[in-house]
């Protein structure tokens, strides 16, 4: 069987908590990141490559990552071309490359396996719970994700909780989402919108800008309809595309949204 060899060997002895997922770059690739993550959030898959291959050379890890991603959707399944930039950002200790890898069967299908590890989630398991459990927010988000790949749904919620509850705005915008869906019990309707406001609430206010979509509508659900607005402005002005589609249907639909506008 092959495997990778001494690289992801090293991370893990080196480096028992996670890696980060960037290094430091210059100006050039910094902006080209930034440009490439732009078209990533449009769905440019094609032209956001040659942008992130820019700074994915300078050893960023997050930009090997999201070349995975978009090649993947672009081939349709975790090709060989796909798979290789996963490679490079699982080389660096990245829990979410393992995962996609994991996910693809890029062990039992294509041969390329961790050594000293029966398949991915295992090797992402090795990197993110000692940071986890030392208390990094990130890490235990991805200890979320883990679990899943496991099957172990209560610690994949125990994980989620621990996130949000730790300030992490992605964490807090899925809790959010799955106590919408029915996550736990609440006595009303009412009271079960109101504490996914609350979460979406505490994302949004960090700038993160998932949430302040979600935000809007849990407030137009409410009845708060001044507030909702505001949070919808910002999610629009973060570049959010229900943000941008909602406050033009509400420039075209104005009587129904009153004075909120002004």
């Amino acid at each position: 069987m092959r495997s990778i060899t001494m690289v992801l060997l090293a991370t893990l002895a080196l480096f028992p908590l996670m890696v980060p997922t960037a290094w430091a770059l210059d100006n050039e690739a910094q902006a080209a990141k930034e440009e490439g993550m732009r078209l990533w959030g449009i769905h440019q898959w094609i032209k956001m490559q040659p942008y992130l291959e820019l700074s994915a050379e300078q050893g960023d890890v997050e930009s090997m990552y999201y070349l995975g991603e978009a090649t993947r959707l672009l081939d349709r399944g975790l090709s060989l071309r796909a798979m290789a930039w996963y490679l490079q950002a699982a080389e660096q200790g990245d829990p979410y490359a393992m995962l996609r890898l994991f996910q693809g069967g890029a062990c039992t299908a294509g041969d390329r396996c961790p050594e000293g590890f029966e398949d991915w989630h295992h090797a992402a398991l090795a990197i993110a719970q000692p940071q986890a459990e030392a208390g990094d927010p990130n890490a235990m988000l991805a200890m979320y994700h883990i679990q899943r790949m496991f099957e172990a749904s209560r610690q994949a919620g125990e994980w989620l909780e621990r996130a949000a509850e730790a300030g992490q705005p992605e964490a807090q915008t899925l809790l959010g989402r799955q106590i919408l869906s029915g996550r736990g019990w609440y006595l009303t309707n009412g009271r079960r919108l109101g504490a996914a406001e609350e979460w979406f609430r505490q994302a949004a206010e960090q700038g993160y800008v998932p949430a302040m979509n979600r935000l809007s509508e849990a407030l137009t659900n409410l009845g708060n309809h001044e507030s909702a607005w505001q949070w919808l402005m910002r999610a629009s002005e973060g570049g959010h595309i229900n943000g941008r589609l909602g406050q033009g249907w509400c420039y075209l639909n104005s009587d129904e949204w009153g004075d909120e506008r002004s």
